[in-house]
């Protein structure tokens, strides 16, 4: 009888060839569950593998060519072919915003380790009058490691509470009355522009006042700890060297839709009230 197409079994040095595979390569992958041999000799342990194992064997080989995990390769190997596609889309996507940080990481440690040396060539300081604003506000004792998740939780709030004033009157920003590190908690309070119009407004809220203000504008794979402290140091700089103080604590604005940026869009400025 002959084998019908892709059930001919081939040993391991054979697959391992036609494959891209080393030997090495094939058990590791098939101890991890990710590539079983089509029979192994309960007598001499000798493996063979069916033809038609050759094309997921060589899309391994070449998903481990991104230096991808072999729970994820695993993942997009097991899955309907019509979602190959984004499942590898989703991981590099992931990867290219990880490089991102890791890069601005990079840059805010040479310009620390270097005692602030090239610190100005890093951002373009820009000015801007800002109008005087009614917001909404709520403050916060916290320290770093639970910023990301309280800022989104209330400006989540925030925006529950200005539907009634027809939502967001500008960019919400976030205030830092105070140091916030994994020793310090700040306080912190999120501002939520709002235009009453004249409606009673019965959360709690203030007037910021009218200001001039020294800000950059950073992407979003620079709005991560520590690395965005390069931006308040370079905005504070500047502010010195040109003879302006500070008239207000320094904020984040956030501009644009955080979550749908990729690393490299513009989503947050930092800014310095200033006279």
């Amino acid at each position: 009888m002959v084998p019908g197409p892709g059930t001919r079994l081939l040993g391991t040095g054979e697959f391992a060839r036609r494959s891209r595979l080393s030997v090495k390569a094939l058990r590791l992958y098939e101890r991890q569950g990710l590539l079983r041999p089509a029979s192994v000799d309960p007598a001499t342990g000798y493996r063979r593998y069916r033809e038609d194992q050759l094309a997921p064997a060589r899309l391994v080989a070449l998903l481990r060519r991104l230096d991808m995990p072999l729970a994820v390769v695993g993942t997009i190997v097991a899955a309907p072919e019509d979602r190959r596609s984004d499942l590898v889309a989703r991981y590099w996507n992931g990867v290219e915003h990880r490089m991102a940080v890791q890069r601005a990481l990079a840059a805010h440690l040479r310009v620390v380790l270097a005692g602030g040396e090239g610190l100005s060539d890093m951002y373009e300081i820009r000015q801007r009058d800002v109008a005087a604003q009614v917001v909404l506000t709520e403050q916060r004792h916290l320290r770093q490691p639970e910023l990301v998740e309280w800022i989104g939780a209330a400006t989540g709030r925030a925006e529950r509470a200005a539907a009634p004033f027809g939502g967001a009157a500008g960019a919400p920003y976030v205030v830092y009355h105070g140091e916030v590190n994994e020793d310090s908690d700040g306080p912190v309070e999120l501002c939520f522009p709002i235009e009453p119009g004249g409606a009673e407004v019965t959360a709690a809220h203030r007037v910021e006042e009218a200001h001039r203000e020294a800000y950059a504008r950073l992407p979003k794979a620079h709005v991560v700890f520590p690395q965005i402290l390069s931006a308040f140091d370079a905005v504070a700089a500047w502010l010195e060297e040109n003879g302006h103080a500070v008239a207000g604590a320094p904020r984040e604005v956030y501009f644009t839709d955080f979550a749908a940026a990729g690393p490299d869009d513009e989503v947050c400025d930092v800014a310095f009230p200033m006279r």
